[in-house]
């Protein structure tokens, strides 16, 4: 008998601190950066984000929103065998956000480990569980998007530091009989490395080069609208299905005008599509599992529907997923 998996439960993580663009821009005006609500909407679609505070951690966000996902599908933290998180702002250099989560979960056995594919993490993280599910090697998985990006954001740079947002997303992928993940497809190409980057490490205990995002958003956008349409329509072909086939786009959630134009280039009407980048922001690998657990729980996204999901980020990485929740 084939072994699929499926998702059977969602939860998510907001930092409690919520900072609308008329919060941000005061903020900035402060240091003498100038900025507006009107220009960070016009560009962008965002009008609020939340940011953590100093003492929480990557992991701290993803264990709220594993206990919902864990709670949603009806399961005990100790029935958990594989636990992916994908994030670029681990608590630490080693070990893994990942181990530390399990370690707070008080579970143990099971293998842990982070994905690091920047804002197509979750895409990435998502489709090795299906495809250790499928192996045999776990039968019950947490997938989690977990980020703190306003710790390695540049906020003398008023083009990048209004994009992003913290917070966690995660899923309970399970191995059944019935197809749920219905087709992944994953791609990456280094030469556009320098793009979008964090270009600074820690060496002899000291930062060395420059540790906060830095981004060329006309080439991202670019690029962006490009590899998600070849994305979206290769899942659609290996599954079978059709653009008609989609009841939910589900996208990263970085700006809206790439949201806009992946719909228009799938044909579909932007009320299929799960828009919350206007109240959460960019929040990375986060922004795919947090938008699909807000779709759910406010009844958009109902049971047996079929969902795209998509996203791409530096590295440059990109991905898609089809599934039938």
């Amino acid at each position: 008998m084939n072994m699929y998996s499926r998702i059977t439960g969602t939860g998510s993580c907001l930092p409690s601190r919520r900072l609308t663009n008329a919060d941000l821009v005061a903020e900035l005006a402060a240091q003498g950066i100038d900025s507006s609500d009107e220009w960070i909407v016009e560009r962008t679609g965002i009008r609020a984000r939340h940011f953590a505070d100093v003492n929480t951690q990557s992991s701290d966000l993803a264990l709220v929103a594993a206990r919902q996902a864990l709670q949603a599908a009806g399961l005990q933290a100790s029935e958990i065998d594989l636990i992916i998180v994908g994030t670029s702002t681990p608590d630490m250099v080693f070990p893994s956000t990942a181990c530390i989560l399990q370690g707070k979960l008080g579970i143990r056995g099971g293998a842990a480990f982070d994905v690091q594919a920047v804002c197509s993490g979750f895409i990435y993280a998502l489709t090795v569980a299906d495809a250790m599910i499928k192996a045999g090697s776990a039968r019950k998985a947490l997938v989690i998007g977990a980020e703190v990006f306003s710790r390695i954001l540049d906020f003398k740079d008023r083009t990048t530091c209004v994009l992003f947002g913290d917070g966690a997303g995660a899923v309970v992928l399970e191995a059944s009989t019935e197809p749920g993940i219905l087709a992944t497809d994953l791609h990456a190409d280094g030469k556009y490395t320098d793009i979008l980057c964090v270009p600074g490490h820690v060496s002899g205990g000291q930062v060395s080069g420059v540790p906060l995002l830095r981004m060329d958003g006309q080439a991202v956008f670019k690029l962006a609208v490009g590899v998600l349409d070849e994305a979206a329509r290769a899942v659609l072909a290996k599954a079978g299905k059709t653009e008609a086939d989609i009841d939910w786009l589900v996208p990263h959630q970085a700006n809206i005008r790439i949201m806009q134009s992946t719909a228009r280039k799938l044909k579909l009407p932007m009320d299929k599509v799960v828009i919350t980048v206007d109240q959460h922001g960019n929040t990375s690998a986060a922004s795919i599992p947090l938008a699909l657990d807000t779709a759910v729980r406010n009844g958009q996204i109902k049971p047996g529907q079929t969902l795209l999901l998509e996203g791409v980020g530096g590295g440059f990485t990109w991905g898609a997923v089809l599934l039938k929740i």
